[in-house]
């Protein structure tokens, strides 16, 4: 296995991500990691005829699961969907390590005054349907709240909630305890 795809792997299970037994259960069975799985054998392709298998595959995922997450989406390593289903990423955006994303959520595009797509930081967990749309950048240990609309820079070491979001600073990092196995 990759050491990329084996680093997603340990955000699940940790140590357990050296057992092929349970590469392979999360690899068949867990929709989230089998996404991320497929996604990164697409953007790890170095031919023409594995680049087009795997691409199939994802669109095959991406159907079945109801995720939308280019293969040309820059992700670092330790990416963690935590609940499948809905979920949409923009291919221009970039997303930092030990990244989580549940069920609803949106990173996108916008028109205007903040006309691009977003960058997130490192230890960024965005839960349910929360949103963050055009050129803003999100902070380091940002802990997005379920529902929270963001198209706002958001500094290190903060909670955003509500919508429209609205930033709770905190001296330490509130993902501590929703960033499990950490890379």
């Amino acid at each position: 296995m990759n050491s990329q795809i084996k680093k997603d792997l340990y955000r699940y299970i940790g140590s357990d991500c050296n057992n092929l037994f349970k590469q392979v259960r999360y690899i068949l069975f867990t929709p989230g990691f089998q996404y991320i799985y497929i996604l990164r054998h697409v953007q790890l392709s170095k031919n023409l005829f594995s680049k087009l298998f795997w691409s199939i595959c994802l669109k095959l995922c991406s159907f079945k699961f109801g995720i939308q997450i280019p293969a040309s989406t820059r992700i670092a390593p330790g990416f963690r969907i935590v609940h499948f289903g809905t979920i949409v990423i923009n291919p221009k955006s970039i997303i930092g390590k030990n990244f989580n994303i549940s069920q609803g959520a949106l990173i996108g595009n916008a028109s205007g005054k903040r006309t691009g797509t977003p960058t997130i930081g490192d230890n960024v967990c965005m839960n349910a349907n929360s949103i963050i749309i055009g050129n803003v950048k999100i902070g380091n240990n940002v802990l997005i709240a379920p529902g929270a609309f963001i198209n706002f820079d958001v500094p290190d070491n903060s909670i955003v909630i509500g919508n429209p979001g609205q930033i709770i600073p905190q001296k330490e990092s509130p993902t501590s305890k929703y960033i499990v196995y950490s890379i």
